[in-house]
Parts: structure tokens; sequence; C-alpha cells
């Protein structure tokens, strides 16, 4: 894989590049040439997580007291990234256990629970996963229906969770629930950390998806979970705005893996251009695939630009809710052009398996639906930009 050429205009610091080069060596070495089958077999991508772990990457921005590398925000967007160019199954694996996980247990535990999962979590001892999504309630998040009855020392957890990434191999489930039913939506919510092996928490099934196959998409059905209240994480009904903030840096790391994925297939692109002959010259002396290739470089480097200030942003604890929302929308909506127009450019090579730009169109869906849809992310951006008058409508 090719340096990125406009890395020089971003401010990152030694410690960013030391990231990339890692991680990037990495995917080169063991994560990329793993990708084919690991989208033929479905099989987890286990053996990436633990390579991952021996670098301390699955903790990257927990802090070092509880098992983490201590790192930035921006260290994991740059591994979101590089991960998202090797194979995007191992991306949105990371992304579930890291962001979806770890970061309300590191917004809104204690420090005496951190102490208890941040440790086994950040070295993949034990994977996590993210239960929001219900049968009934994505988009509309603040309409879920499981519910935490308090009884005693306990919770006692009933309902189903869809959509969970890792679910089948976790060992913990940070979820929401409904705490106070007498709330309306949106309020009345608590988070609560689950152990996987509770009695009483069963994965119904797998499911079988177009893209990030080797992802494991799980439904999770909670029946009686009796749950220690202690393993409740902030304060009681009040969980709904924290998960919300955990959205909102997903966006970024979401915008991150989209843009590895629209750079993989540009860099394949670019490749078979110059090696390819039609009519008596490489494919790239044409000037047809010439604008398909100079619309992909330009409409990378503008998306690299959004990511990137978002997550600077976010580092510099300043307001990045519509800039998550605006990088999200536009590198996802990107990539799936540019992923599209490299199937275009490989012509009939580009759709078999062999060329795998067709298996990175096939991840890049996805982006623009989790996380919020690219339909909600311009609601944001239209709120934040509007104020008041955008409730009018």
């Amino acid at each position: 894989m090719s340096e990125i050429d406009s890395q020089f205009l971003i401010p990152f610091t030694d410690e960013h590049e030391m990231v990339r080069e890692t991680v990037r060596g990495l995917v080169n070495d063991r994560i990329a040439p793993r990708a084919i089958s690991l989208d033929e077999s479905h099989a987890f991508p286990h053996e990436a997580m633990q390579e991952l772990a021996e670098l301390d990457l699955l903790g990257i921005y927990v802090p070092e007291e509880f098992g983490g590398a201590g790192m930035d925000f921006v260290a994991y967007v740059i591994t979101m990234e590089e991960l998202g160019r090797g194979c995007g199954s191992t991306a949105l694996t990371y992304t579930a256990h890291t962001g979806l996980c770890i970061t309300p247990i590191t917004i809104l535990a204690s420090d005496e629970q951190k102490k208890r999962w941040l440790p086994e979590l950040c070295s993949g001892k034990k994977y996590g996963c993210f239960g929001l999504s219900e049968p009934g309630s994505g988009t509309d998040a603040g309409s879920l229906t499981t519910t935490a009855v308090r009884d005693g020392d306990d919770y006692i957890i009933n309902g189903t969770k869809m959509w969970i990434t890792n679910g089948k191999y976790a060992g913990y489930m940070v979820t929401t629930c409904k705490t106070d039913p007498s709330q309306g939506r949106g309020k009345g919510i608590s988070s609560l950390v689950v152990p996987m092996d509770s009695p009483g928490v069963s994965v119904i099934k797998e499911e079988d998806k177009l893209g990030l196959r080797a992802s494991s998409t799980a439904q999770v059905f909670l029946d009686n979970v009796r749950v220690p209240a202690e393993n409740l994480i902030g304060e009681e009904n009040d969980g709904f705005p924290a998960f919300m903030k955990t959205l909102e840096g997903g966006r970024i790391a979401i915008a991150a893996m989209a843009l590895g994925l629209a750079q993989s297939a540009y860099e394949r692109s670019i490749e078979y251009a110059k090696q390819r002959e039609t009519f008596g010259r490489p494919l790239a002396g044409h000037q047809t695939i010439q604008n398909y290739l100079a619309d992909m470089a330009m409409k990378i480097e503008a998306a690299r630009l959004l990511v990137y200030r978002a997550a600077f942003m976010k580092d510099a604890g300043l307001p990045f809710g519509k800039e998550a929302s605006m990088a999200k929308l536009f590198t996802t909506e990107m990539a799936m052009e540019v992923t599209s127009n490299a199937i275009q450019v490989h012509g009939g090579y580009g759709y078999v398996r062999e060329f795998e730009v067709e298996r990175i169109w096939r991840d890049a869906k996805l982006c623009t639906i989790g996380e919020g849809t690219s339909e909600i992310q311009q609601v944001i951006i239209a709120r934040n930009i509007l104020g008041d008058a955008a409730k009018a409508v």
C-alpha cells in the first residue's frame, strides 16, 4: 500500500506516525492477506484481535492505570483507518470492542469499576460489545424496551438486543435498559455491564450479512438475567446522553473505517489501471479512467480532512457532534461511490472475488447505516446549523 500524500497537512505527532507505521505493518503483513479467507469462511478475526492486543491497541485511549495505552482519540482513528484499508471485518470487530464497549465504561464507570473490567478488555482476555439496538428500535434508540427492574442488590433484565457486533464472542456487554418505564422516550434509561456468561443470556442467531462477513453480528436474548446493582455505570435513569456521546465518537471511527476502505479500493484501481492494457495502451491512458481516479483521489482527500478535524476537535475537548456527523455522512457516502467506481475501473475482474474490490464495496455499505444512517446524520447537521428553526419541521 502506498503512503498517503496529504499526511503532512494534518498535525500528526511523532506518536501518531508511530501508530500508523505499526498498524500498517501489521495490516500489510498479517491482516490484509487473511481478508479474503475470513470473508469466505465468516470466521471471527480472533487472531487479529490478539495481535492488536499484543500491541496494546485494544485499549488504545484507556489510561495506563486501567490497562490501556494512554494514547489519544486521533491515534484510535488512525488505527481504524489502517484496519479499514486491510480488512473491514477486523476494523468493525475492533471498533465494537474498543469504541462501543470500552468507551461508555471509560466515560461512566467509577475507578473501582474500571479496574474490574478494563484490564481484561484491554488485554484481549475478554471482548466487549454494546447492547443498544433492538428489533423495534434501531435508529430510534430512545424507544428501547429492554427493562431492568431493581430487586434488592440486583437488577433483573429482560429484552432482546439486535445487530450486536461481537455478541457471540463477547465477555461483557454494555447494555442499555429502561429502568423507569414511567418516563418517556429517551428518559429513564440506564447502562449496565452484563457478563455474557450470566444465566439467561443467549445468542439466538448470528446474521448472514452482505458484507463484513467475518464480523459477528448477533441477536442477544436476555431472559430474567440477574446482574449486581454494582454493575450500573453512571447514574440510574440518566444513561441516554452518555450513550449518545458514545455514538458521536463512534461516527468518527466508522468514518475512518470507510476512509480506509475507500483508500484500499483507490490504490487497487491505480495499480490495475497501470498494468491492464486495452486498445494497445494501459488502461490508465484512457481519459475516462483518469477521470474516475482523479475523482476518487479528490474525494478521499476531502474526507480525510473531515475525519481528522472531528477527531482533533474531540481530543481538544471541543463540541464535535456536527463535525462527527459531517465526517461520517460525507466519508461513508464517498466510500460507496469510490468502491463502486473501483469495480467499474476493473471491469469484469472487479466483479470477481480475486481482485477484492467487490468485497470492499460490500463492506463499505454498512458504514452508511451503522452508528446512525446517512439520513440521521443529515438531521443532526441540520439541527446544528438551524438551531430552534429545525424543530418546526
